[in-house]
């Protein structure tokens, strides 16, 4: 979740991602004094998605994605390395429009990587995607972690916010860290902040803690809890248990509540905007989601579970959801799997049945399947009793840096009567070592 300013300062916002980017310039020229004297890998992929599809306006709608990634590491003999990861996507409209333009693309990363031969330390500069406690976020800025005594561990972030939906910005400057405390293997404890601003308001101030614990093999627990500083309110609470009382059986459970004043205080599309933003979300609504699950491997091949989980809603009710799968893999690549459950709310919408069927198999280079998902409601949606989609999919292995696939689904909901969509998908990637006397190596 990031932020949103209708206005900015400019300065700031500016001037960090063009720092962030001359920094990531030079550092390519940088990059390559290490590489012709220490071994280095080169990497890449290209991932092409033609997506087919026809609207309920009769708008076929045929977009052509492209996705590429390369990297370069040159890896020196005391064990450090340096890196350079570039990341991009670009979209072009074959038919009509999908958005308000008929191409679209950005630079989805795009920095340098020093890592140390000791301590985990770690050191990015340029776009890049930040997962550190309550900070999930892409920026165009400064990253370090490292590791220190006693078990403490430590992160801190800072630069500009990348938002890249229209008319929605993400503040001017954002910064933050985590510190953490554990021992491998068994504990980690942290805490996390971030702020995000401008020059004229507070975007957002979150604080966080989260932890993990594995007492012994068979228990593990895991969590998180944030805060809004500015609303002065828990965002969410987020804690699963895993435990594994024999090799073949696992229990879980899980608790989450999420408060939509705080949660959704600042958010970077309408979609999850409060009524007070512009959007649909109330913000006094409060879910409480708390579930069990037990998972049964009688087999080597074959697994049985049996699930259950209520949400609480405080203002639109509440929901019960019950059922089972059962799933049966074999070593020579067939997959088969079957579940039905129970939805037992308050409104038409969040009454029904839903069964699944699935299959798999891979023979050679070639891979195909079947999936169908089906949802009965206790009453008709705008007509529709029964909803379902039915997918075929296929794929080849060209060679082992090649691969093509694709699927095609058929389905009928509510929404959407008889609609049908497509995809193809072309996938190559490729690596070349080269060693510090010239030796090269390709796979």
């Amino acid at each position: 979740m990031i932020s949103h300013q209708e206005k900015r300062s400019g300065r700031e916002q500016r001037s960090l991602p063009k720092i962030a980017w001359v920094m990531l310039a030079a550092s390519s020229v940088t990059l390559a004094q290490p590489v012709m004297a220490a071994d280095y890998t080169i990497t890449g992929s290209s991932n092409t998605y033609l997506r087919m599809t026809r609207t309920i306006n009769k708008d076929d709608l045929y977009p052509l994605y492209e996705y590429l990634h390369f990297s370069v590491t040159a890896a020196e003999k005391d064990g450090s390395a340096t890196s350079l990861h570039l990341g991009a996507w670009g979209r072009v409209d074959l038919v009509d429009k999908s958005s308000d333009h008929y191409t679209d693309g950005d630079i989805q990363y795009g920095y340098l990587s020093y890592q140390a031969a000791k301590n985990n330390l770690v050191v990015n500069a340029g776009r890049q995607f930040i997962t550190e406690g309550v900070a999930t976020e892409r920026v165009d800025g400064l990253y370090a972690r490292s590791d220190f005594a006693a078990g403490i561990t430590a992160a801190a972030f800072v630069g500009s916010p990348v938002v890249t939906t229209p008319n929605y910005k993400g503040g001017d400057f954002i910064y933050g860290g985590r510190v953490a405390q554990g021992k491998p293997g068994l504990y980690s404890v942290g805490v996390s902040a971030l702020r995000n601003e401008s020059d004229i308001a507070r975007d957002r101030e979150e604080e966080g803690v989260d932890l993990w614990v594995h007492p012994v093999k068979q228990v593990d627990l895991t969590g998180r809890s944030s805060y809004n500083s500015i609303t002065d309110g828990w965002m969410e609470h987020a804690y699963t248990l895993s435990v594994a009382p024999i090799d073949a059986v696992t229990l879980s459970a899980d608790f989450s509540r999420i408060n939509y004043q705080d949660y959704f205080y600042n958010v970077t599309t309408t979609a999850f905007a409060l009524q007070n933003n512009g959007g649909l979300l109330d913000p006094r609504e409060k879910v409480t989601a708390a579930g069990v699950s037990a998972a049964w491997t009688p087999v080597k091949n074959l697994t049985l579970a049996a699930e259950y989980k209520n949400y609480g809603y405080e203002i639109l009710g509440s929901a019960d959801y019950v059922g089972g799968k059962v799933a049966y893999t074999t070593a020579d690549a067939l997959s088969l799997g079957a579940s039905g459950h129970r939805m037992d709310g308050s409104t038409d919408r969040t009454r029904y049945y839903d069964y699944r069927l699935y299959a798999l198999k891979k023979t050679g280079h070639a891979e195909f399947g079947v999936d169908f998902y089906n949802v009965l409601f206790d009453r008709p949606i705008d007509g529709v009793k029964s909803s379902y989609a039915l997918t075929g999919i296929a794929g080849y292995e060209v060679t082992e840096k090649l691969k093509v696939g694709g699927d095609i689904e058929y389905s009928q909901s509510p929404d959407f009567d008889r609609e049908w969509r497509a995809l193809v998908k072309v996938a190559y990637a490729f690596d070349m070592k080269c060693g510090e006397k010239g030796g090269k190596s390709e796979k």
